[in-house]
């Protein structure tokens, strides 16, 4: 008898067996009463693995009577497709097919257009399943003929149940009662990082692995932790994930929360990103910090320096460091709102001419006028003197803007001293 594994073979067959997605599939969820209805449209289910894009496409194949199959697109070709299509209007196929194309994104532009004259005509019914978000992953054309649902990640109560079900389920393959230490199933369940499919299997690998005591088999936490560890992880460098942590990263520090941007921080480290993590860091040291507290930017480089210099592990600590304190420190987004500005104007085109006393004086040599008219601010009091630095229509443009923190205000009141007049 073939080996098959548990996460396979506690699948749940009916909807009210599936763990989580009740937004899509609870009593009034919309996916729910477009299965219950029959009319099954083609679909794009879209959401971390293991929270059960597949149990309910085979419960849909179940329902509609169609005949299923399925193809991973990271190794299917149009030969695949061509040999799905031929059992269309067939005896293999009386009702038509269900194709379940798994990770659609690994699918080329081509090779989605293949299915497009067969899913415009309702022979193929056509479930596509990604990882990644639909809208960069897949193609319009097949977007537009597809309803797109969502599957999010499971919370660790509802996995609970599901491990507690494959205990059972165990026992009955091992012909054995197990003891499981308190504590285990509920780590299980926040280890596995909302996967049902990874719970599972670690419940799967601790029965493997367990120790008998008194006829019975022991599920300890220590072997549960070893089970889990790193499980949580949900990380794919070139994946929505990679973009979700650093974005999380940035807002956290941004929003001066030192905790959240600590356990982001944590994220890319443990998947071994920690070039992600120092660009978010340095770009936010200007970004979001900026002229509220100047000296952080060159701070923050030094920490870098120094965890580029012993690399992880260790670069843990001075990274640490920079993201605290990023996160404490006082806040200005006046850098970001002037460079914005100033750019738009260069980029509508509003430029204009230099003012002819900033330009350089070598030029006036060869030229017929002599004498630029600059004026020399060091050789004025508070080095400062009057004069027009931007072209004559933008002559009165202000990109700047002094923020609200003590370190742009104490400027302001500055320079209003030196020239005597309101900014």
């Amino acid at each position: 008898m073939s080996y098959r594994p548990l996460a396979d073979e506690i699948r749940p067959e009916c909807l009210d067996d599936v763990v989580g997605q009740r937004h899509i599939l609870g009593k009034n969820g919309m996916l729910r009463r477009i299965i219950e209805s029959g009319n099954i449209p083609n679909m794009v289910f879209y959401g971390p693995s293991g929270t059960g894009k597949t149990t309910v496409a085979n419960i849909i194949a179940h329902r509609t009577d169609r005949t299923l199959h399925r193809l991973n697109a990271t190794t299917a070709s149009i030969a695949d497709i061509r040999e799905v299509i031929s059992d269309v209007d067939t005896l293999l196929a009386p009702n038509g097919v269900l194709l379940y194309l798994d990770e659609i994104q690994y699918f080329n532009k081509k090779q989605q257009q293949s299915l497009l004259e067969f899913m415009e005509n309702g022979k193929i019914t056509l479930i596509a399943s990604t990882t990644e978000n639909p809208y960069f992953a897949v193609f319009n054309a097949v977007l537009s003929r597809s309803t797109i649902f969502e599957f999010k990640t499971v919370d660790a109560a509802d996995i609970r149940p599901a491990l507690s079900r494959a205990v059972r389920l165990m026992e009955q393959r091992r012909g054995k009662t197990a003891e499981v230490e308190e504590g285990v199933l509920d780590y299980l369940a926040s280890a596995c990082g909302g996967d049902v499919r990874k719970g599972v299997s670690a419940v799967e690998l601790l029965f493997s692995a367990a120790p008998e005591h008194e006829g019975n088999l022991l599920l300890t936490m220590e072997d549960a932790l070893t089970a889990g560890q790193r499980s949580a992880m949900r990380y794919d460098r070139e994946g929505d994930d990679h973009y979700d942590i650093a974005s999380a990263l940035m807002k956290s520090l941004r929003g001066s929360d030192p905790d959240a941007a600590l356990h982001y921080l944590a994220r890319l480290l443990e998947a071994g990103d920690m070039i992600t993590a120092i660009r978010r860091i340095i770009c936010s040291a200007s970004e979001d910090v900026g002229m509220a507290y100047p000296q952080a930017a060159q701070m923050v480089n030094a920490l870098v320096n120094n965890a580029n210099m012993v690399g992880l592990p260790e670069a843990k600590l001075p990274l640490a460091q920079a993201v605290i304190l990023l996160a404490t420190a006082p806040k200005s987004n006046s850098v970001v709102a002037a460079i914005d500005a100033a750019m738009a104007d260069v980029r509508a085109g509003r430029t204009g001419d230099y003012p002819r006393h900033l330009q350089n004086v070598h030029a006036d040599s060869r030229g017929m006028e002599r004498e630029q008219g600059y004026l020399y601010p060091h050789d004025y009091p508070n080095h400062w003197v009057e004069q027009q630095y931007l072209p004559d229509r933008l002559k009165d443009t202000r990109y700047y803007q002094f923020g609200d923190n003590k370190n742009e205000q104490a400027a302001k009141a500055y320079w209003e001293r030196v020239k005597q007049t309101r900014l």
